[in-house]
């Protein structure tokens, strides 16, 4: 398949939806938690900012940005088949759910009612609209509760917080997970992990003097390297190995060497009890990334693994791939095997989501 007419399948895109149409999914006893929790998570927008800004036309496609499929679900599918598109994998703009843990007594409530919104999205056609649900971790028991509800709803995806440190939670090689772990696989949803900022890089937002803030939109890549590790380097791939991991928009310039240093640490003075394998080995066996532009996914894609790789629009995020995918798609990989190029931007999304 090739030129215009290629089948498509973005495995990392986004969607807005505002607080208001999350609430209103929100029990009338729960109202005062839930307006609390969005108020605190404005404030600590804006402590975390202190008057510093990034204007969207300095950041994002303004052309996407202002489509109305970036808020309305038919629309959305009106964008898809325009650049031929079959499947969309989606992701909530804000991408952190700092507005739903800054209150532990109600998180269940608000999560619930957030992925409510999600699907109410989707609902338009769940088989081409594939949100990626918010599963809590402050309470196992309805984390796999609400894993099996969003399952029912179609779910092939749900995400996890990159780092359960940061809400004071145990790490995931802890055993309370064990449980979670195994349940998502026994589901065969794919885990999504997520490019996102953490509270110490605003202090970089705050000091970067570029006029886009190049210094601050540099660094989350490196946020990566944590989650990935733990998975890796804990024995969570070799306990459970019928789990799919995701990593969305971490950056590939940095994996390949990553991986090298990783696999030659293990024959180094370390210890990793419960790891058998080679971190390559389970990266190959259990992970896949997805990208945008990035010619690493070309040059690379022997040592990250064809399979592995997971093209995606990024709608509507900067170097996004909306609209005209089609001759997008056709000039980044015009050197390579069309088989090759059929798996990295259909077959393999395919496959992982359920669809081949």
């Amino acid at each position: 398949m090739s030129g215009e007419n290629r089948k498509l399948f973005s495995v990392d895109s986004h969607v807005y939806i505002p607080p208001e149409a999350i609430r209103k999914h929100v029990a009338s006893t729960k109202l005062d938690a839930f307006d609390e929790a969005v108020k605190a998570y404005e404030k600590y927008d804006e402590d975390m900012k202190q008057g510093e800004t990034l204007a969207m036309e300095d950041f994002v496609d303004l052309e996407a940005a202002s489509h109305p499929g970036y808020r309305e679900g038919p629309a959305r599918l009106e964008a898809m088949d325009r650049d031929g598109v079959a499947h969309e994998v989606m992701y909530n703009d804000p991408l952190d759910d700092m507005r739903f843990y800054n209150n532990l007594d109600t998180v269940q409530d608000n999560l619930e009612a957030f992925n409510r919104a999600l699907f109410e999205f989707a609902s338009v056609d769940p088989n081409r609209i594939l949100i990626t649900y918010h599963l809590p971790i402050t309470d196992i028991d309805f984390a796999i509760e609400e894993l099996h509800r969003v399952v029912q709803l179609g779910a092939r995806s749900v995400q996890l917080p990159n780092s359960p440190s940061v809400l004071g939670l145990p790490d995931y090689h802890d055993e309370r997970y064990d449980r979670l772990f195994a349940a998502i696989a026994e589901s065969g949803v794919v885990i999504a992990h997520h490019l996102t900022v953490t509270k110490h890089l605003w202090g970089t937002f705050r000091r970067d003097p570029t006029p886009q803030k190049g210094i601050f939109t540099g660094l989350p890549p490196s946020l990566m390297m944590e989650p990935m590790m733990w998975y890796f380097l804990t024995g969570i791939l070799e306990r459970h190995p019928g789990l799919k991991i995701v990593w969305v928009e971490p950056g590939l310039f940095w994996i390949p060497g990553f991986l090298r240093f990783l696999d030659r640490r293990m024959h180094q003075h370390y210890d990793f009890p419960g790891v058998k394998e080679l971190p390559s080995t389970y990266w190959k066996r259990q992970m896949a990334v997805t990208f945008v532009d990035e010619p690493e996914a070309i040059d690379n894609r022997y040592e990250l693994g064809v399979e592995n790789l997971l093209w995606s629009t990024d709608f509507p995020h900067p170097c996004c791939n909306w609209p005209n995918a089609q001759a997008k798609v056709a000039e980044m990989f015009k050197d390579m095997p069309d088989e090759e190029t059929d798996k990295i931007t259909w077959g393999n999304g395919a496959r992982m989501y359920g669809f081949a």
